[in-house]
């Protein structure tokens, strides 16, 4: 094989994004030849817009195309694990939009069926693309700041309240399954965890649902995190706030590291604090540290970059930056964070995947989404509604 012919399952503004990097030949080896979408409008566009695309009314036909090689799917967030087990049952490479899901009962029958093929599974995270991110994993994995003691991630995401209304799904727990926590943390939430490759063992969360707007989601989240070496963490974001805050910080043994603007800020301690600890006899005190401006070079390569290495990974065996298996990770986070506020209680991982799942089942049930349509949307186990 020396191309890998592709369907986009799902040509909203994301597979739209996607359908353009590859109709504009930016990637070597890949060829779009199928695309489908629930929107009639959508399949219009496509077959007045496409040349020697074959256009399906369902994603169904189109997984069993027998031009197809791989799929990335960019539905809505209910459908990514249940189209993508279907894509790797047609013998399918996926490359997955996130988040990998909304629950993690549904992403973990995704990555089983991933684990019974030889196919590439990777997964839209872009942001791990970003120089800036891959050096502060460098950092923190080669060891430059010791033994993490504490992590902070403190980022805004502002969305008016005309941004809620322009959908009547938007908002709502049947329409998105979540709010800022599914639908713009999903990036820092697997950042937190890649960066750092470390997860919490237990999660308290502070969710507010609808504080700031007239919808039924969280819009303001406080979640407080502690891991198995001791260390705590902190993670604060909200849709309410203006102006935005995008700030990550690490605190390790032998310095911190700060994130803003783009840029990684290292404090780093000339003797490590532990150590300094066991040798001063000088009552006050404070280990000697230096401010250090941490170079980063190249660009990030945002959806091409990882679009690019699926295809390289398929073609060349390439590792993945973003296996598809990964996305259980963040939506792990985001799911405990969820079940810990609704609960109000502490929430251990490996996280109780049913009691979720029940959880989330009763507030969709309930959603004002459901009445907006007169449809009833029960989940069942693969993921639909």
């Amino acid at each position: 094989m020396n191309k890998v012919r592709v369907g986009i399952i799902g040509i909203g503004n994301m597979g739209t994004s996607h359908l353009k990097i590859i109709q504009n030949e930016q990637i070597n080896g890949i060829e779009l030849t199928a695309v489908t979408d629930q929107s009639e409008e959508r399949k219009k566009w496509a077959k007045e817009n496409l040349t020697n695309v074959k256009v399906f009314d369902n994603p169904d036909d189109l997984l069993t195309f027998d031009s197809v090689d791989g799929v990335i799917i960019a539905t809505p967030h209910f459908d990514h694990a249940e189209m993508a087990i279907k894509a790797f049952e047609n013998g399918l490479h996926v490359l997955c939009e996130k988040p990998a899901g909304v629950y993690t009962k549904q992403v973990r029958e995704m990555n089983d069926a991933a684990a019974k093929t030889d196919k590439v599974f990777s997964i839209m995270y872009n942001q791990r693309t970003n120089p800036v991110y891959q050096k502060v994993r460098d950092l923190v994995m080669s060891g430059e700041l010791g033994e993490i003691k504490r992590t902070i991630w403190v980022i805004d995401w502002y969305r008016s309240q005309s941004y809620h209304d322009s959908g009547n799904w938007r908002g709502t727990w049947a329409g998105e399954g979540g709010g800022v926590l599914l639908n713009q943390d999903p990036h820092q939430l697997d950042l937190w965890q890649w960066t750092t490759n470390m997860m919490p063992k237990r999660v308290r969360a502070f969710c507010s649902f609808g504080k700031y707007y007239n919808i039924e989601v969280e819009d303001d989240v406080t979640a407080y995190v502690e891991y198995e070496n001791g260390a705590t963490g902190l993670f604060i974001s909200s849709t309410g706030i203006a102006p935005e805050t995008n700030r990550y910080e690490i605190y390790g043994d032998k310095g911190k590291l700060v994130v803003e603007d783009n840029k990684i800020t290292f404090w780093r301690n000339r003797i490590p604090e532990r150590q300094f600890n066991e040798e001063w006899k000088g009552g006050f005190g404070i280990p000697e540290n230096w401010k250090c401006e941490i170079p980063v070079h190249g660009s990030e390569s945002g959806h091409k970059g990882i679009i690019t290495n699926w295809i390289e990974a398929i073609l060349y065996d390439k590792p993945l930056i973003a296996p598809g298996e990964d996305g259980i990770k963040g939506l792990t986070l985001s799911n405990a964070m969820h079940l810990s506020s609704w609960t109000d209680s502490w929430v251990d991982l490996p996280l109780d995947e049913d009691l979720f799942y029940e959880n989330l089942k009763e507030r969709m049930n309930n959603s004002v989404f459901n009445k907006q349509t007169s449809a009833t949307k029960i989940l069942d186990v693969k993921g639909t509604y």
